[in-house]
């Protein structure tokens, strides 16, 4: 089974005011942090989706051998990259499932992926979904057969209600850790930014 890694970094950062994807990260920035992370996940590909500042983005950012793909309907929300990304594996990529990644949480544990993978290898079911101790999570693992159904989606919520609508499609991975944290604000940058490469 080959897995293609996803990171959804389309939007438009309106929380924070400017370009998430931009704000200088260790040796890079957000995104390039994420991408390289994302790198040591045991996947066999990666997929960037990008729409808001998408040429200051790939001006500014190394992302290596990646495939970028591009939402221009990125103002719709997370649904409309899904669908893009989903979309373009279906039509270019071999891989047999895809890994959900969140392009604004710079710190998901590999080992937590690595556990998700193989649990989700022996589960015999299509989605795998992290529980972090009461919460359900990213990134997600799901199989070919339900990236059309994925694709269905739309506006700002992702496929949690859909995970929640069919329960019997769901392989669900306990940690006892809290959720990653997204970088949405001024706080969550002073919060998460590695302290020694700031």
């Amino acid at each position: 089974m080959s897995t293609a890694a996803v990171v959804l970094a389309a939007g438009g950062s309106r929380r924070l005011g400017r370009t998430k994807q931009l704000e200088p990260w260790g040796a890079s920035n957000l995104l390039g942090h994420v991408v390289a992370r994302t790198r040591e996940f045991p996947v066999d590909e990666i997929w960037v989706v990008l729409g808001h500042d998408v040429d200051q983005i790939l001006a500014e950012t190394d992302l290596g051998d990646v495939y970028v793909v591009e939402n221009f309907e990125w103002a719709d929300g997370i649904a409309s990259s899904l669908r893009v990304a989903l979309d373009a594996l279906t039509r270019l990529s071999r891989c047999d499932r895809a890994l959900v990644v969140i392009g604004d949480q710079p710190e998901v544990p590999v080992e937590v992926v690595t556990e998700l993978m193989e649990s989700h290898a022996r589960s015999g079911k299509p989605v795998t979904v992290p529980k972090y101790r009461y919460n359900w999570g990213n990134p997600v693992v799901v199989d070919r057969s339900l990236w059309a159904r994925l694709m269905s989606l739309e506006g700002d919520e992702g496929a949690k209600r859909l995970w929640q609508a069919h329960p019997d499609w769901v392989n669900e991975v306990w940690f006892s850790e809290t959720a990653p944290r997204d970088v949405d604000t001024e706080s969550d940058i002073d919060d998460l930014k590695p302290r020694h490469l700031a």
